[in-house]
């Protein structure tokens, strides 16, 4: 088994190193990984910890990252000399997140070989390590553990179907038992882990409530978005894909009632798509970068053509759509809740326990065709049927947040032991 994942990881490399020739996000990342060992050592002296201890954070891109932030930022205030080094896999997370200022060094993960893993850790010599939700790069965790690395993982998630829980999973069955302690985010997960014998976890939910609770307490304000919303009812649809777009854009043509605005977050912001979608809609649209203040009063769809400002945005919203869940899977459904919105989204949010749990309590919807948003949006118009979902959404962020307390805790507790 080994063998076979070595022979795949290199494989990928070599892949990877093809498809960089004409695709953007593959060239970053061998970019990123380039003669990464001197790049590192460089890095690692310019700035000298002075004997500071180093926690080891990693993320597979940007939606884990937001995991584990909170994290970072109760372990920096906490304890202000402790060193943070953030790791990621994929450019998407690296590019958007490189000048983080409460990290201290931000960089790609190498490539999951053993001589990798063993040269990372003997430049960065982690006092200990955090990763994040299903981040399990075999070689990196069995270098941790034979190092003697504590080695924590928060909002983890387990399936059956996942090697450790397979007969033919070979040496991967041994790999939850290399982490100090497993903070899962659900009783499904920690029934896997108990199953297989282990006691090294504990259920502590996700840590994105916390952050995204903590958005919604400092959200920034945006004078533009203000003067488009005015005093309307706002659907935002957000991280939205073409399979959501094919049904969003004839239902804000012919469905939309009077008094409601809409605000589009597409997650592909080429200029190319947005004037697509600008093309599609019948009322009149304006492009955030492009609009002024009296255009935007007399819109009634704002189509946002940057990255950063959707979270915030969920504040001027009375209801919300979630894209993604026509392709691989629904995105950030926590955001919108913690405003109290009420949340739509496509087929596919199994995988989600917050999306579980809000079709199950009626604060969100599941819709695959549009007789199903139609009946969606209309259920959410009476005032009471609202004002119960919306109050549904924000208990179950009130009953699950403290996960990152938890985390950090446990960091202190293993760095004053150490």
């Amino acid at each position: 088994m080994r063998l076979l994942y070595l022979i795949a990881l290199r494989l990928y490399g070599f892949a990877i190193r093809l498809v960089a020739f004409f695709n953007g996000k593959a060239a970053l990342w061998v970019a990123g990984r380039r003669q990464w060992r001197r790049s590192h050592q460089a890095m690692q002296e310019a700035r000298p910890s002075e004997g500071a201890p180093l926690v080891w954070v990693h993320c597979a891109s940007l939606g884990e990252f937001e995991q584990g932030r909170p994290v970072i930022e109760g372990l920096k205030q906490a304890r202000p000399g402790v060193k943070v080094l953030l790791s990621f896999f994929s450019p998407s997370g690296y590019s958007l997140r490189k000048n983080y200022e409460q990290a201290d060094y931000v960089v790609y993960l190498p490539l999951d070989t053993p001589a990798n893993a063993r040269s990372f850790l003997s430049i960065w010599k982690p006092a200990l390590a955090v990763f994040v939700k299903y981040e399990f790069w075999y070689f990196h965790l069995k270098a941790l553990h034979q190092a003697g690395v504590p080695t924590l993982l928060v909002s983890a998630l387990f399936r059956p179907g996942q090697l450790f829980f397979r007969s033919w999973g070979g040496p991967f069955r041994q790999v939850p038992a290399w982490f100090k302690h497993i903070f899962v985010q659900n009783e499904a997960s920690a029934a896997l882990l108990r199953a297989k014998g282990l006691d090294n976890f504990s259920v502590a939910g996700d840590t994105r409530i916390d952050r995204v609770m903590q958005i919604a307490e400092q959200t920034p304000a945006f004078p533009l978005v203000e003067a488009f919303c005015e005093q309307a009812h706002v659907l935002i649809a957000g991280s939205t894909w073409p399979g959501d777009e094919a049904l969003l854009i004839p239902f804000l043509n012919h469905h939309l009632p009077e008094g409601w605005k809409a605000i589009i977050a597409p997650h592909q912001i080429r200029a190319a798509h947005i004037q697509t979608l600008s093309g599609q809609l019948q009322g009149k649209a304006c492009i955030y970068s492009e609009a002024d203040e009296a255009a935007l009063r007399s819109a009634r769809v704002l189509l946002i053509d940057n990255v950063g400002m959707l979270s915030a945005l969920y504040q001027y919203g009375r209801l919300a759509y979630i894209g993604g869940g026509f392709g691989a899977g629904i995105h950030n459904t926590l955001e919108p809740i913690a405003f109290g919105l009420p949340v739509i989204f496509g087929p596919k949010y199994e995988k989600f326990e917050e999306a579980r749990f809000l079709v199950s309590s009626g604060a969100g919807f599941s819709i695959s065709q549009m007789a199903e948003l139609h009946a969606a949006f209309d259920a959410l118009l009476p005032e009471a049927a609202y004002r119960e979902a919306s109050e549904k959404a924000r208990r179950y962020l009130a009953a699950n947040q403290g996960a990152s307390r938890a985390a950090v805790a446990a960091i202190l507790a293993e760095m004053e032991n150490s």
